[in-house]
């Protein structure tokens, strides 16, 4: 119950720091001239870029990056840099280079969360997968389909089971998958009318992602408990929103487009560090302090 706690309010934690989706990147005003003296001037906010589309806020300055760097020679140490600003050339978006150059990382970071602090969550294909989601739509609005789409699917086991309803495992998935397209549309015709504009950009890539996760949620809960698959899922949302903040992180996406060969061999090396770590957890260590202190 302790380690339930401590998810949730990392999660709330974290989704509080960055309630801003990519902090990398400052919203802009552009003032609008008033229809008549009276009238006070109102501002339209500029929508945040997304860098898992291919746009002129995000193209823009990662290819000017590009371009203003000199490589140097191809061999023997620069041959994914000429590599990238081929493909770049070739029509690639330069965001959709930097998002899988930064996925190791994450995987990285993912894995050292789970061998040396504990957190388990859903493997790590999952909370990466979550993270990009994450980027595509904010972590609040990410946050919010995924509890709606929790929320029908549990309900609609409940149902099932309560109305002694015998189905097999895929056709009752189908079913929850069924009710949870329902769910979502209803979110996004509702999104006029509660004047949510994040909403009506949310792509069919996040409601995937995020609808796989709640399979996962049912399968361990049906598998196991409920309170076990809380506290996976809340840990697979704390990796998730850590991981945003890596993907998000501008400094790091530059390194990332301008040194791919370092940091692909660094992130190699340190999993290679990490898989020969077999030392307790940070969690197992709070867990059993009190026999390590006697």
């Amino acid at each position: 119950m302790r380690k339930f706690i401590f998810c949730i309010v990392s999660v709330a934690l974290l989704a509080g720091l960055i309630i801003s989706p990519g902090a990398a990147y400052a919203q802009k005003a552009t003032p609008t001239a008033s229809a008549s003296p009276a009238l006070t001037q109102t501002s339209t906010p500029t929508p945040l870029p997304d860098l898992t589309e291919k746009t002129k806020e995000t193209l823009g300055p990662l290819e000017a990056l590009l371009e203003a760097q000199k490589p140097g020679s191809v061999w023997p140490f620069n041959p994914i840099k000429y590599a990238i600003r081929g493909a770049v050339e070739a029509g690639v978006p330069a965001n959709t280079i930097v998002l899988l150059l930064l996925l190791p990382v994450v995987a990285a970071i993912i894995a050292a969360a789970r061998h040396m602090v504990g957190l388990r969550g859903f493997g790590i294909f999952l909370p990466a997968a979550l993270a990009v989601t994450f980027v595509a739509t904010g972590p609040l609005v990410g946050i919010g389909l995924f509890l709606a789409i929790v929320t029908v699917s549990v309900s609609a086991r409940m149902f099932l089971r309560k109305t002694n309803v015998k189905l097999q495992y895929l056709p009752r998935m189908a079913i929850l998958l069924w009710l949870v397209v329902l769910a979502v549309l209803g979110i996004l015709f509702a999104a006029p009318i509660i004047k949510a504009p994040q909403l009506t950009k949310v792509s069919i890539f996040p409601v995937l992602i995020l609808a796989l996760l709640a399979e996962d949620f049912t399968r361990v809960q049906l598998g196991k408990s409920a309170e076990t698959a809380i506290n996976l899922t809340s840990e697979t949302l704390v990796l998730a929103l850590i991981s945003y903040i890596f993907l998000t992180l501008e400094s790091l996406q530059k390194f990332a487009l301008l040194n791919p060969e370092i940091l692909l061999l660094a992130v190699l090396a340190f999993n290679f560090i990490l898989g020969k770590y077999v030392g307790l957890r940070l969690l197992e260590l709070w867990r059993f302090r009190k026999l390590v202190n006697s």
